[in-house]
């Protein structure tokens, strides 16, 4: 909201490309230590463990308007409503002293400060172990593929349109929607056993 959402997305994507690479590597070194078998019922019961996690928080989420979250960091930014001219600077890329080195730095700094929060907020995530199960017994490249194309669609909606689509699209339905796709992946797991 306060940076150019150019730098934001470039750090945060860089960061997710790294995750899902260490994960997919992680998830072909696991099989190599345990038997396949195990790997592959372990995957299934994560999978199944996250689908009812999450539908059980959004039973318990409120159905309509934007995210405790969105209204939790809007207030510690300050965020009011911003004027054209405002808005035009963040979209340029919030660098208000003409292109100086300095200028230059706060860039640096900003995707610097987006790479390292968004790499420690996924260590240890549903998306990271999800990748880790699914590269040990699918193949590994396609999976990291898959991995960063799907962290790419998901942060690039979030940088560029994330406070429109999270003031119309409630955190309870997403969070269905992503209990029920880790319901179905489980399922899947289910019905190609090894």
């Amino acid at each position: 909201m306060k940076s150019s959402r150019l730098v934001v997305l470039a750090g945060a994507l860089g960061a997710l490309a790294v995750m899902t690479m260490l994960s997919a590597a992680a998830g072909r070194i696991l099989p190599a230590l345990l038997p396949r078998v195990a790997t592959h019922w372990a995957s299934v019961l994560l999978f199944l463990v996250f689908g009812v996690k999450m539908l059980k928080d959004a039973s318990g989420m409120k159905a309509e308007g934007p995210s405790e979250e969105l209204e939790e960091v809007e207030n510690e930014l300050g965020v009011t409503k911003k004027t054209e001219s405002s808005e035009a600077d963040v979209e340029k890329g919030g660098d208000m002293d003409g292109g100086s080195s300095r200028g230059s730095m706060q860039q640096r700094a900003v995707f610097v400060q987006a790479f390292t929060l968004t790499f420690l907020a996924e260590w240890g995530d549903r998306s990271q172990i999800a990748t880790i199960a699914l590269a040990a017994y699918k193949e590994a490249v396609w999976e990291t593929v898959g991995g960063i194309l799907g962290h790419a669609l998901c942060t690039g909606l979030a940088v560029v349109g994330g406070r429109m689509i999270a003031t119309r699209i409630s955190e309870r339905t997403v969070t269905i929607v992503g209990g029920g796709m880790f319901l179905l992946f489980a399922l899947h797991g289910v019905l190609t056993a090894p």
